[in-house]
């Protein structure tokens, strides 16, 4: 199995006034191997536990990629089901690990998100981006569906766009049209301006009764108390079709590109 998916790593930094900021990052464009899915997912349950924290921001590294999604090198050496399930587990473990968190989640998506990385821009609870952060969920086009990530990319959007994504693969949509979707809550031209803006929500928020706002959480969240076991039987679906002749040689021909 190739480095790559022993690479990469998740920070957390908690400040004075209690905003703690996770970031994870990986060297192939903050794409996420299972250490790092399960890492990522360790760390929100975390801070959500850690009475000093007050509200979290999500972040990934860098100024470009936000989340390229599914490690293709990790993807690629799954031969068996059990195996494939694990993987694909670790989507549902960071999803759950933000529904599950009583704090209040602000995304930071500074460029393109695909697959689960679309993912993750769902599950947090309120969502900043730049005009850079253009979205996909491409993994039809490599014979798998986002099955994983698709409950949280419909509650967040709704089911047309979500199914537009999911059919229409290999095509990008701009940030604003992820904004007019619900994604993000606002768009902006420049990284500074997101993040003046991300500072200025985290403080509001820090400020404010954390038993009021763990109670709105439980409000915008109800319904997906199945979550755990339905994104368990997801993780199985793109456990098994990523074993297809299909996938693998969909994996094969986007690694040589």
């Amino acid at each position: 199995m190739s480095e790559a998916v022993n690479q990469g790593h998740v920070d957390i930094r908690v400040d004075e006034f209690g905003i703690a900021t996770i970031e994870f990052g990986h060297p192939l464009s903050n794409s996420l191997p299972g250490k790092i899915l399960r890492k990522l997912a360790e760390t929100i349950t975390d801070a959500g536990n850690d009475p000093a924290v007050k509200v979290i921001v999500l972040r990934s590294t860098g100024d470009k990629a936000f989340c390229a999604g599914a490690s293709f090198d990790e993807l690629i050496a799954i031969r068996d089901l059990e195996t494939g399930k694990v993987f694909f587990s670790g989507f549902a473990q960071v999803i759950n690990a933000c529904r599950k968190c009583p704090k209040l989640i602000i995304g930071r998506v500074q460029g393109k998100a695909v697959g689960g990385g679309v993912g993750i821009a769902s599950a947090v609870d309120y969502c900043y981006a730049t005009r850079f952060a253009e979205v996909k969920l491409s993994e039809l086009a490599v014979g798998i569906g986002p099955f994983v990530v698709g409950p949280a990319v419909e509650r967040k959007m709704g089911l047309s766009a979500m199914s537009q994504l999911s059919i229409n693969a290999t095509e990008w949509r701009t940030a604003e049209w992820a904004m007019l979707n619900g994604l993000y809550a606002d768009v902006f031209d420049t990284e500074d301006e997101m993040d003046e803006e991300i500072t200025r929500l985290a403080t509001v928020l820090a400020k404010s009764s954390p038993e009021a706002m763990a109670e709105l959480k439980k409000i915008f969240w109800k319904g997906t108390e199945d979550w755990d076991q339905l994104l368990s039987d997801r993780a199985g679906i793109s456990g098994t079709l990523v074993l297809s002749d299909f996938t693998v040689n969909a994996i094969n021909s986007f690694k040589k590109k």
